[in-house]
């Protein structure tokens, strides 16, 4: 993965596609906050908490996954796809690419 500096805004590229620094730090945030509440359902667990509470925390963790990936999915289509695909007629293809990701926000649920 290399970087392209372009003026106070650095870029990482994953196959010619281009994600910002400040995106992948609101991801990585993300999940940080994910492996926290992970970890404190390892520590509910070893305390031998309410099995029904550490159910709803697990599915909370389960919910937060879901999003982080649905958020990864979202911005590859919007930012990597329309790289690749072109600019061309964008405003025809944000209109089919705000259809796709409400299809998949549906799929996922």
């Amino acid at each position: 993965m290399g970087s392209n500096k372009q003026g106070s805004e650095h870029e990482h590229l994953h196959q010619n596609h281009k994600h910002s620094d400040e995106d992948y730090k609101k991801l990585i945030n993300r999940m940080s906050r994910i492996i926290g509440h992970a970890n404190s359902v390892k520590t509910m667990m070893e305390e031998h908490r309410d099995c029904t509470e550490i159910l709803i925390q697990i599915s909370a963790v389960k919910a937060a996954l879901n999003n982080l990936g649905k958020k990864i999915l979202e911005d590859h289509i919007n930012k990597c796809i329309v790289d690749v695909v072109g600019e061309e007629q964008l405003e025809e293809k944000k209109k089919l690419l705000e259809d796709l990701n409400d299809a998949i926000d549906k799929f996922v649920r």
